[in-house]
């Protein structure tokens, strides 16, 4: 049985980082029932091309596990029904801006004393606290206000976002842990919590050794490329036919290196501070030696010897790596729409109550009559006459 069975989430989320959120408690066993705008869904039902016979990939990779509920808790009937929902939930997702859901009523302070076993996750671009906590997050703006950006590029170019939402990814990640935490707290206090996340503080965490290195010099880091501040050789260098990753980690593989590439500079740079100190004269030394064979010859040689390395590859050639498929990274399953779907698998392999992907991303209000009538009791003429009102 998948460790989080039994629980039950109501997701009030929308793009990314609430519903990945919500999509890693469902992977896990969790039931989440995913509350929609009548009519239109999250906003990511429609950003696309690609879309597959109607359906956003970016929002059937995201979405899996979850039933879709509309529902306008606006509105008096709608409300109503929420707070039904809620009574019954073990946690609420939600990712308003601060502020939104106290104006219907709906925020932690108000349905955690009606609720106490309730927990109540809240994800923001700045937390529900300090002075900012009013703005709105968004990706591409906290990976340039965390700093990440300012980290990431050529030395002598621009700073770049990176190539997926990592800081919406990264919010999801811990809102997901958050909640774990707090329903085993529940465990042995009997009470919910609130679970209060900000994007700008999980991007700030993310920075990791390189807020250490800030910390411990007082220098600003700055745009490095693809090398690697602390570690010499790290980083990518290109062969004779392509690019590949090279990672010596400490001395010993310094030396494995130098003995496969036939480099006479092995004492030179022996320690990992010299070959920091000595980057600029090291650099060339071993993208000189690593250019005059074709990748696959290094990377065969390398890796036999103990050094890490790997190729730069593209999605068409991640996805063909038997490994991945050995590891269940894809899935595939049908979708009421989409047809034939694929979807990337779980991560995190449990040896004995292992998640999975069970069931397709929903369609619009796919379970909306299901779970009214099954969960709530409500008779067919009501579930019309509340569609017929527009609050489904």
């Amino acid at each position: 049985m998948p460790p989080l069975e039994g629980i039950t989430v109501l997701d009030l989320t929308r793009v990314l980082s609430g519903p990945y959120c919500t999509m890693l408690l469902a992977d896990m066993g969790a039931r989440v029932i995913k509350i929609e705008q009548p009519g239109k869904g999250d906003d990511t039902r429609a950003w696309g091309p690609p879309f597959t016979n109607g359906e956003s990939a970016y929002f059937l990779s995201i979405n899996r596990n979850k039933e879709s509920v509309t529902l306008d808790f606006k509105h008096a009937g709608g409300r109503a029904i929420l707070e039904r929902l809620v009574e019954k939930a073990d946690v609420l997702v939600e990712n308003f801006r601060p502020g939104t859901l106290t104006r219907l009523g709906l925020d932690y302070e108000s349905l955690g004393s009606r609720f106490p076993r309730l927990v109540y996750c809240s994800i923001s671009g700045f937390g529900q606290t300090g002075p900012r906590s009013k703005q709105p997050g968004y990706d591409a703006v906290i990976q340039g206000e965390g700093g990440l950006m300012s980290i990431t590029g050529a030395a002598d170019g621009p700073p770049y976002r990176l190539g997926v939402a990592i800081a919406d990814i990264a919010s999801g990640m811990f809102a997901a842990y958050g909640v774990a935490l707090a329903l085993f707290a529940r465990e042995r206090t009997g009470r919910g919590q609130q679970v209060d996340l900000a994007m700008l503080d999980a991007v700030a965490a993310l920075l990791s050794y390189q807020a250490g290195n800030f910390f411990a010099s007082g220098r600003v880091p700055a745009r490095l490329g693809n090398r690697h501040p602390s570690i010499v050789p790290y980083e990518v260098f290109a062969a004779s036919d392509g690019d590949f990753v090279l990672a010596v980690g400490n001395d010993e593989q310094w030396k494995t290196f130098c003995a496969v590439a036939e480099l006479a500079c092995v004492e030179r740079f022996g320690t990992n501070r010299q070959r920091v100190t000595g980057y600029d004269e090291l650099r060339p030394i071993v993208a000189a030696a690593l250019g005059t064979r074709p990748r696959r010859y290094w990377i065969e040689r390398l890796s036999a010897a103990g050094v890490p390395c790997g190729s730069v590859r593209n999605l068409q050639e991640v996805f063909d790596d038997p490994q991945l498929a050995a590891r269940e990274m894809v899935t595939r399953l049908e979708h009421a729409v989409a047809g034939p779907l694929q979807l990337l698998g779980v991560p995190v392999k449990l040896s004995d109550t292992p998640g999975g992907v069970r069931t397709a991303p929903p369609t619009l209000g796919q379970h909306t009559d299901a779970v009214l009538r099954n969960d709530l009791g409500l008779p067919a003429a009501e579930i019309d006459r509340l569609r017929a009102l527009r609050i489904l």
